[in-house]
């Protein structure tokens, strides 16, 4: 029997915002999910996950894509990965400038040789494949790198999905902490905060450092290969973040359709979407 399509889509994790702007949030998440569910009756999990992302992108809401945070020079420089769980093929963007989507340039590279690229040779190949340049600062950006305030909450955003067909994926993508040092390196970009198998996908969300330093979605990802249940396997690994200190969330999904989240934060911005409908956290 074919398995039941499900996804899960992220907006970040953090501190809790006003209450205005999380209701923003779970609007714009909350119509994504039914969007994207409804895309994933028709498209493999690698192509929705991939649209849910670029739609994030899209959103000045959160940190990636256009409203990215600001490095310390001024620039934007964003990061993102994508990855096929049927073929265990991953692919993405380090710190690429003046990209609209930089989820859609990780997309690009599923089929090329080398599959991960960074900084002048991530943009010059996305510009190759027809990209066009972009200006991912908003004024709202702006104004906060001027005063030097950042965001009090993570806004990296990411989408993992299980289609009819049995097929996994995740998608990840960020604009970085925001003030950072230039040439720091994101999680989102690297199989430590996105990851999928023929088992399992996961998105991360937080903390870069924290996340790299537990390789947090590749090591759920193991866990879930040796045998453990999703919700067992996070349990776990979370317990153990929580007591290192480490400031992270993830969300997940297995091959049966199970799904599930968590954080050592104060909340984590996201929607599951089944056919039985959907499940928010905020």
């Amino acid at each position: 029997m074919k398995p039941r399509p499900a996804l899960v889509i992220h907006g970040g994790t953090g501190t809790r915002p006003a209450r205005r702007r999380v209701a923003q949030i779970r609007r714009h998440l909350r119509t994504l999910a039914a969007e994207m569910y409804d895309r994933l009756g028709c498209e493999s999990a690698l192509e929705t996950v991939a649209f849910a992302v670029q739609r994030l992108e899209d959103d000045p809401l959160f940190n990636a894509g256009t409203g990215s945070a600001i490095q310390r020079d001024g620039h934007v420089r964003m990061s993102a990965s994508i990855m096929d769980g049927a073929r265990r093929r991953f692919a993405g963007v380090l710190n690429i400038e003046r990209i609209r989507h930089p989820i859609r340039v990780a997309q690009l590279l599923m089929d090329d040789e080398d599959r991960l690229l960074a900084g002048a040779g991530a943009f010059r190949f996305a510009r190759s494949r027809g990209c066009a340049p972009w200006n991912p600062i908003t004024a709202a950006r702006h104004r906060q790198w001027e005063h030097r305030r950042a965001e009090p909450s993570y806004g990296t955003v990411g989408a993992v999905a299980l289609d009819g067909d049995g097929r996994l994926a995740a998608a990840t993508s960020t604009g970085g902490k925001g003030f950072e040092r230039v040439g720091r390196v994101s999680d989102s970009g690297l199989p430590a905060g996105n990851y999928a198998t023929t088992e399992v996908a996961i998105s991360c969300t937080g903390h870069g450092e924290d996340i790299v330093e537990e390789a947090l979605a590749a090591r759920i990802a193991q866990r879930v290969l040796d045998g453990h249940p999703l919700r067992r396997a996070f349990a776990h690994i979370f317990r153990e973040l929580t007591t290192r200190h480490r400031r992270a969330g993830a969300i997940g999904i297995d091959r049966h359709g199970r799904w599930t989240w968590a954080t050592t934060l104060p909340i984590v911005f996201a929607v599951a979407q089944s056919r039985a409908g959907h499940v928010e956290s905020f």
